[in-house]
């Protein structure tokens, strides 16, 4: 994670307000802590369950993200997830069945309930809420540092980073490259700005010998065939552009004109190392 501020002197504060937010994020959304939220609300049987203000962003920002996408992102996939292995933090995820035991339950995005303040999904099923959490985590803390402090700031969770305030002269200056041996992009963001990577080469494991990857066809329950592998995308919010990256990676070969039609800016790589730009990728 990356922490920058305009203003080095309100760079303790911003610390503590980012680290504070995180770890109320975590508290709500982790599916690998049996003390969160989204634990309890796999626990709870299908039975309606008040959520927290935190939990009720982060499950209206997915469900916002299943609708723009036509349910390629999907936060039902928890249970699919688990099935390919992926039970645990990634650092620790290896070949061996998964620990949990999975239930297979014919759901989908549309079969969640939720109403602002409570939700309800279906007994068996598992929200995964990992393809926008960590966008919204992003803008989420942001604009927290800017109300705090006034300063201009990027925050960069993993790969999903926003800006808020005042740009530094110049810009913020980004280097976009996924893995050592991806081709890197050099590009200038001003303030207000999302860009997401979504990638089918960093949280990656064997299972019977077969090679897998975090993000799921919500169609078929396991990993897409990674056409890209990498979908950078550039919005005015992270949630919007990880949203859009990640369905790009889902689509395949149909996403380039998707991406086209929506009018966002983009960069993909395919398997072979190669460039594709869109929408004037800002340079």
């Amino acid at each position: 994670m990356h922490l920058l501020l305009t203003d080095p002197a309100a760079l303790a504060h911003a610390r503590a307000v980012v680290d504070a937010e995180l770890d109320t994020i975590e508290l709500a959304a982790s599916r690998f802590r049996p003390d969160s939220e989204i634990s309890a609300l796999a626990a709870a049987d299908g039975v309606r369950t008040r959520v927290s203000p935190v939990l009720a962003d982060l499950i209206e920002a997915a469900l916002s993200a299943a609708r723009l996408t036509d349910g390629d992102v999907d936060p039902t996939v928890g249970s699919a997830m688990i099935a390919l292995g992926y039970d645990r933090d990634i650092s620790e995820v290896d070949a061996i069945a998964p620990r949990l035991a999975s239930v297979t339950v014919p759901v989908d995005w549309t079969h969640v309930e939720f109403d602002g303040k409570s939700v309800r999904i279906p007994a068996g099923t598992l929200l995964d809420l990992g393809a926008t959490a960590k966008a919204v985590a992003a803008d989420r803390c942001a604009r927290l540092v800017l109300q705090e402090t006034g300063s201009g700031v990027l925050v960069n969770l993993g790969g999903d980073l926003t800006t808020a305030g005042p740009a530094p002269e110049g810009g913020w200056q980004i280097l976009v490259q996924d893995t050592d041996d991806d081709p890197a992009s050099r590009v200038t963001i001003g303030t207000d700005t999302g860009l997401a990577t979504s990638s089918t080469q960093r949280r990656k494991w064997l299972r019977a010998g077969k090679a897998l990857h975090h993000i799921i066809d919500p169609r078929t329950g396991t990993s897409v065939d990674p056409v890209w592998r990498s979908v950078s995308v550039a919005a005015a919010s992270c949630l919007t552009a990880n949203t859009i990256s990640t369905a790009a990676v889902i689509r395949g070969y149909r996403a380039p004109e998707w991406i086209g039609a929506l009018g966002f800016s983009a960069r993909l790589v395919d398997q072979d190392g190669a460039e594709r730009f869109l929408g004037g990728w800002p340079s």
